[in-house]
């Protein structure tokens, strides 16, 4: 199976099964039609009409568009909308670093639409016999994708913390790895797509960090949220993310990005070069 339909998982949206989401004057989200009509439900808070949806024109500031927006979702929660309840809260933003519109929990950002932001980490090791990286199994009881293949440490991006001290948390929370250590993280460029699932659209930018680690070291498990490590040859993981689904979509995509800007994918030996450069920047919709 080729790399690219791995991009291609990521970017599985037709926007055509969407409307969009209006509020302060900007757009902001995208709601499936056929899931418009749970928004009639906080009528206070959206407003829908035609080929669009609003946020209600009281709601004209930070403060009382968050408040309102956290009554509605926690009836939808109890209505069962969002069984993967995260209590993370989530700026709504334009673009990354912009003031945030309103804030929301972090599962209700499919439903709308939200662009979500996070930050993925490979961490790698020079051997005398070429690469290698690690590679973590998620948990089987994890709410989102469990026991599938994902990169060593990665995170969504909450309201109040920067990417660096993100990184540093969750990689003290995901490998039990120190602060010293997370902070040589090297941020080597983002991703961005348009994934559909279920709940609704994913229009995510992921910020993807590079780690290179000493043979000695061992990440391992603390917070439950990964199975266990293993430190994988680059050829196996370049394998595994060609011929499988055992990874995470969006991690497959991060890995590819890895392969490029190492060398091992190239344009004379991927025929799909172009387009799976391409289709890492999608979603800037």
């Amino acid at each position: 199976m080729p790399y690219i339909d791995r991009i291609k998982a990521c970017n599985n949206a037709d926007l055509l099964n969407f409307v969009p989401v209006y509020g302060r004057g900007q757009r902001f989200g995208w709601v499936r039609q056929d899931t418009t009509h749970i928004l009639d439900g906080a009528s206070d808070v959206f407003v829908v009409g035609g080929r669009r949806v609003d946020m209600h024109i009281t709601l004209f500031d930070y403060d009382s568009a968050t408040e309102a927006v956290a009554n509605a979702m926690e009836r939808f929660r109890a209505e069962g909308h969002f069984p993967n309840w995260r209590g993370e809260p989530y700026p709504v933003a334009p673009r990354f670093g912009a003031s945030p519109i309103f804030t929301i929990e972090r599962a209700a950002c499919p439903m709308l639409g939200i662009r979500s932001w996070g930050f993925h980490l490979n961490g790698y090791v020079r051997k005398p016999d070429g690469l290698h990286m690690w590679i973590a199994t998620r948990a089987k009881d994890k709410p989102t994708y469990p026991g599938l293949l994902d990169n060593m440490v990665a995170g969504g991006q909450p309201e109040g913390l920067t990417l660096v001290e993100n990184v540093v948390k969750e990689c003290a929370e995901e490998a039990g790895m120190s602060a010293d250590m997370a902070r040589q993280a090297i941020p080597v460029g983002a991703i961005t797509y348009m994934h559909e699932t279920r709940e609704g659209l994913k229009p995510d930018e992921m910020f993807c960090y590079d780690l290179e680690l000493p043979e000695d070291y061992t990440p391992t498990p603390v917070d439950g949220e990964v199975e266990r490590f293993d430190l994988l040859p680059i050829e196996d993981v370049m394998a595994i993310v060609r011929d499988t689904d055992q990874f995470k979509f969006n991690c497959a995509a991060v890995l590819i990005h890895f392969f490029i800007r190492h060398g091992l994918i190239n344009p004379d030996n991927e025929p799909d070069y172009g387009e799976i450069c391409a289709g890492m920047s999608q979603g800037k919709r």
